[in-house]
């Protein structure tokens, strides 16, 4: 099925990745969230610009919001412009802001985000994860098994 250049335009960068949650946390459950975004902040994200790596997700109430999550001030915005480190709220239902509110109440869980996309509609989405920090060793063990991996790659690709 043939796109038209439009809709080619529109899907963006593929996604953004957290690797650093990756790294500092034992991921226990994925939820995808909507993304409530200004123009301007729209257009940094469809360039790649955007900083995850020390945001974090907190529930107030009722909502949820992305804190300091950096997306740059886009180049060609004038007055428009967005404050880059602003809270930005995340669209969920009711019952999953109320199951994620239980989750983070439990000692030592906390929410991060884990990857940045555009859906097909063109819709940013945010992947977020539930949460718990690794402790040093487990650390070690993430670096070991993906130096593990690399080699394994490396030595197929070398055979082909």
């Amino acid at each position: 099925m043939a796109q038209s250049k439009s809709q080619k335009s529109r899907s963006g960068p593929p996604s953004i990745k957290n690797k650093r949650a990756f790294y500092e946390y034992h991921v226990l459950e994925k939820v995808e969230a909507g993304i409530a975004l200004q123009g301007t902040e729209v257009k940094s994200i469809r360039e790649g610009k955007i900083t995850l790596g020390e945001s974090y997700v907190r529930v107030d109430g009722d909502e949820v919001f992305l804190v300091n999550c950096h997306i740059p001030e886009y180049k060609a915005g004038s007055w428009t412009n967005h404050d880059p480190t602003r809270k930005r709220k995340l669209l969920l239902h009711r019952r999953e802001i109320a199951k994620l509110r239980v989750r983070v109440e439990e000692k030592g869980l906390t929410i991060v985000p884990l990857r940045l996309y555009f859906n097909k509609r063109g819709y940013a989405k945010l992947e977020i994860g539930v949460s718990r920090g690794k402790q040093v060793h487990d650390k070690r063990e993430s670096v070991k098994k993906r130096d593990a991996e690399r080699d394994i790659q490396r030595q197929l690709s070398e055979r082909h």
